[in-house]
């Protein structure tokens, strides 16, 4: 038995496939792991959550993550600023709510945490599964004609370190169309 190809994708069949339910679904499906990037901004810590971030390159190791055009992180890449990507320790859940929101004008998310710097003087938080100080090389965020609403940065891992007893924390969506 063979398979025939799909049928050609419209325009209309398209926005029908990324609207329905069966691709959230199966696009939540896909697992990530749960990481806290961090960067300085003048003086000041920041910090936000990501859960698309993947390795990208063996030499020299490089990292591709997903940032909104609308959050911090993207001026501070844009800027070239390097970042950490903490990769969060199953037992670090509790964080997710700290960081999952932009931060308020005044707060400061790292309050009470134990942390330590990279040598690019961005936070690493204690107790993570690893560490990975990045420098961003390029990205991409569509065509001309179709921007996307993520922007994939590609990084180079310039700096880690990991703690191989602490398992990381694993995350499935419920739906993959939205956070």
């Amino acid at each position: 038995m063979t398979n025939s190809p799909p049928p050609p994708q419209t325009d209309a069949s398209r926005s029908a496939a990324t609207d329905g339910s069966a691709v959230g679904l199966a696009l939540g499906r896909i697992p990530s792991g749960l990481f806290i990037v961090t960067w300085r901004d003048g003086d000041q810590d920041r910090g936000m959550l990501a859960s698309w971030v993947m390795q990208a390159g063996f030499d020299p190791p490089m990292l591709a993550i997903a940032v909104a055009p609308s959050r911090g992180l993207f001026a501070a890449v844009e800027a070239g600023t390097p970042f950490v990507v903490n990769v969060l320790a199953d037992d670090q859940r509790p964080l997710l709510a700290r960081f999952g929101r932009p931060t308020a004008p005044g707060e400061n998310p790292f309050a009470g945490l134990a942390i330590s710097r990279a040598a690019c003087g961005s936070p690493v938080l204690d107790g993570a599964a690893a560490w990975l100080e990045c420098s961003p090389v390029a990205q991409a965020s569509g065509t001309v004609d179709a921007r996307c609403d993520h922007v994939v940065v590609l990084a180079r891992v310039t700096a880690a370190g990991a703690d191989p007893d602490a398992p990381p924390l694993v995350h499935l969506r419920k739906n993959g169309l939205r956070y």
